[in-house]
């Protein structure tokens, strides 16, 4: 991969109890770029996103901006965010608190910071502005996954952690998503996607890790993965090169 790596894991074993699940992983993300973990169901690509972030035991060493990372709390003081599978929304609450929630962290940078950030998600995410006072749980789904990013963006975050976006949404809102990825690598974001539709995060992704069993299999630009024979036979629905 070009550029210094923001991300930098190394070795890492990571499992829950006595079951180990993380066999050794290695992978890096620079700014600016989209790393893409693709593989089938039970590879292990939601533990290593908890792994990472610290939420689970883990064994190697996980360095982010040039720092080893320690506890979950200081890696999101750095400027790590992870947006789970589960979204993990305050349904009860309005979309607009949801995102309030979201800049936390930033809550010494002062009112005019967050009404910035508040306005740089709504600009994003127009449905977000228009539900603004709308409870989450009245939200599609769509909306939920837009709203959950769009927390973590409140953050303004130097690297953005997302596991499964696509999960159970329209191709037509898949889409969008993946073009709001697009817009913020462009801004020099840097997010490490999982994600089990590996047709849309080759699409996106300039880097990709092939998980299996816990262990990377296969790596390169994301181009060439989704032009490999193998990859398209396995995760692509083809057996030829896409």
């Amino acid at each position: 991969m070009t550029g210094t790596p923001l991300l930098a894991v190394e070795g890492l074993h990571a499992g829950y109890g006595r079951v180990s699940v993380l066999h050794g992983v290695s992978l890096s993300v620079a700014a600016g770029r989209i790393v893409a973990i693709v593989g089938p169901n039970g590879a292990g690509k939601t533990t290593l996103m908890g792994a990472v972030m610290g939420l689970l035991p883990r064994r190697g060493t996980v360095h982010f901006a040039g720092a080893e990372a320690g506890a979950t709390e200081d890696l999101v003081a750095a400027g790590a965010v992870l947006v789970p599978e589960t979204r993990a929304l305050f349904t009860d609450m309005s979309v607009a608190d949801n995102l309030l929630l979201g800049a936390w962290t930033r809550r010494r940078a002062g009112r005019s910071d967050r009404d910035a950030a508040l306005g740089e998600v709504f600009a994003l995410f127009p449905r977000l502005g228009e539900r603004r006072h709308q409870r989450a749980a009245t939200l599609s789904g769509g909306e939920r996954q837009m709203l959950a990013l769009g927390r973590a963006l409140m953050a303004r975050p130097r690297l953005l952690l997302l596991d499964e976006p696509s999960l159970g949404l329209a191709p037509r809102i898949v889409a969008d998503i993946f073009r709001v990825l697009a817009r913020l690598r462009a801004q020099g974001l840097a997010i490490l996607l999982v994600e089990q539709n590996a047709r849309a995060a080759l699409a996106v992704a300039d880097h990709a890790y092939v998980l299996e069993l816990g262990t990377v299999v296969l790596h390169g630009e994301a181009a060439a993965l989704a032009a490999d024979a193998r990859v398209a036979a396995t995760y692509l629905g083809t057996g030829a090169p896409a």
